[in-house]
């Protein structure tokens, strides 16, 4: 009887680990792989990016100066399984005031995008940009000033505290159907983007783990 304890306690221990491990799938762990997993991408000068430790934790960070460019990791994500976008991130120099719908305005301090690669024809490509806004208010929503195969959405805003760690939660199945009416099942690469070259300012921002969740 003792035997047939241990064993089930031992069974049960393995399943839940393998749950565990299934309901989560890793974007970034940059304490333990850094940013060897992500490329950059430059558009208009060269926003710095680098490994940090804040809070006792190795982070990205991010300054930009009259810059936008960016770092993204291709990854497959199956938004059956693990649909929740989750990510940290932090705002030590941001920017306010702009008209963010507009090509002058496009700007943000912090941004992660979640994106559909259209394969080889990649103008088909949908993404969904998550922004730290200066200007609009939480929860607001707009087309791209560039493309509107891109939706922008304000998940902090003015009033959303500097210096201080924000957790953010999204469920990227239901926003791609929200944003574009399509049911898209599997995601193909994560970014962040913090960038300054149309306004002409100075942003500085922190970036923490990605990772993608079942609830």
């Amino acid at each position: 009887m003792i035997r047939f304890a241990r064993l089930f306690a031992c069974l049960l221990l393995t399943a839940t680990t393998v749950s565990k491990a299934e309901s989560i799938r890793p974007v970034s762990e940059f304490s333990s792989q850094g940013l060897k997993e992500w490329r950059y991408k430059k558009f208009a000068g060269e926003t710095q990016y680098s490994l940090t430790t804040l809070d006792e934790r190795s982070v990205v960070v991010a300054r930009s100066e009259t810059s936008a460019s960016g770092l993204w990791r291709k990854v497959k994500v199956d938004l059956n399984k693990t649909p929740y976008l989750n990510w940290s991130w932090q705002a030590r120099q941001p920017l306010r005031g702009l008209a963010e719908k507009t090509r002058a305005g496009d700007d943000h301090v912090a941004r992660v995008y979640a994106i559909k690669s259209g394969g080889l024809f990649f103008w088909r490509s949908l993404s969904i940009c998550y922004v730290w806004s200066g200007s609009e208010a939480r929860g607001n929503a707009w087309e791209n000033a560039y493309t509107a195969r891109v939706m922008t959405l304000a998940v902090e805003d003015e009033r959303s505290a500097l210096a201080q760690w924000h957790q953010q939660k999204r469920n990227v199945r239901e926003d791609f159907k929200r944003f574009f009416n399509t049911d898209v099942t599997q995601l193909d690469a994560i970014a962040i983007m913090t960038d300054t070259d149309n306004s002409g300012g100075q942003a500085l921002a922190f970036y923490g783990d990605i990772y993608f969740s079942a609830e």
